[in-house]
Formats: structure tokens, sequence, C-alpha cells
């Protein structure tokens, strides 16, 4: 199950998807689907804040500054991460500087399974088909190393599996 933003990208075939505009639709779509989800993959986050007073049509030029009053987005991966009983949660930091520091704080304070980790900035992440990847977890790390996105999708896929897989044989033990 997808749930996604305004993308200019289709789904993936075979998968149900939810498509959504705001946070708050997002949250909800999300929050509808959580009880029958084993896995969460936080894969991009939704602004971290919106305007208190949309308008409701295109706003003229006049003399003068404009002030315009943000309000905080509920943070969805927090919220499913918080939630009981809750799925195996994974979040995603782009970072453009310290990724590993900076990851392994969101890990914590957001009480995640596991972090991918990446460095974004000019020359690597957004808008290329190549990146690298690190990925973190309570007591972890682990390089996935460089490759494209979707090689690194694969990778990550089996380090998810992989560490489930030792959460349920610590739970059994």
């Amino acid at each position: 199950m997808l749930v996604s933003g305004p993308v200019n990208l289709s789904p993936p075939p075979g998968v149900r998807t939810v498509h959504v505009e705001t946070a708050a639709q997002m949250r909800d779509a999300v929050r509808a689907e959580l009880p029958d989800a084993a896995v969460f993959v936080g894969a991009a986050a939704v602004a971290d804040y919106r305007p208190a007073h949309p308008a409701p049509q295109k706003l003229k030029k006049h003399a003068g500054e404009m002030v315009v009053e943000l309000v905080r987005n509920p943070d969805i991966l927090a919220e499913v991460a918080a939630s009981v009983p809750r799925p195996f949660v994974v979040g995603f930091a782009a970072e453009t500087q310290d990724v590993e520091a900076n990851a392994r704080l969101k890990l914590e304070r957001k009480s995640l399974d596991l972090i991918a980790a990446n460095r974004v900035g000019s020359d690597c992440g957004f808008d290329l088909d190549e990146n690298s990847l690190v990925v973190l977890w309570d007591a972890g790390r682990e390089d996935l190393g460089s490759g494209t996105k979707a090689e690194l999708a694969d990778r990550l896929i089996g380090l998810i599996v992989e560490r489930m897989r030792a959460g349920h044989q610590a739970q059994d033990s």
C-alpha cells in the first residue's frame, strides 16, 4: 500500500495507492492503513510547516511587506512510531552535514527501528539516479554503499527484512 502526495511518478504496478494533497490527508490515510501494517516506511517527509491561513485565491501584489504565519504540520513518522500496536518503522534522513550524527538523533528522538541516511547537496541526493546510503538502528549501522536508487532500495529492503527477523528472534528468546 502506498500513500503518495503530488508527484510526477507513476505508482508501481500492482500497488494499491492512495493519492493525497495535504499533510492532514496523508496523516488520515496513514492512520486508516496502520492497523494492517507490519512495516511502515516513511520515505519522504511532508513539509514541517504550512500557512496558518491559506488564501482561497492568488494574492495580488501590494505595497509594503507581507507576513505569512506558519503552523506545524503533524509529524506522521513520530506518530506511527508511537502507535500501539506499532509496525516496524523506517525513516529517512536527508542531511547536508553531519549525516550520521543527525540521523542518529532523529532515530532516537522519533523512536524508529531503522533510519536510512544520505547526504544531499548540489552534487548528490535529489534529482540524481546515483546515491549512497547508510542505515542506522539502535545498536548498529550498515553502509549500503553507492548505486542507483533502485539498487539501494533493494539493499534497504533486504536489511529491513533482516532486522525484522532479528527483532522477532530476540522477542522469542
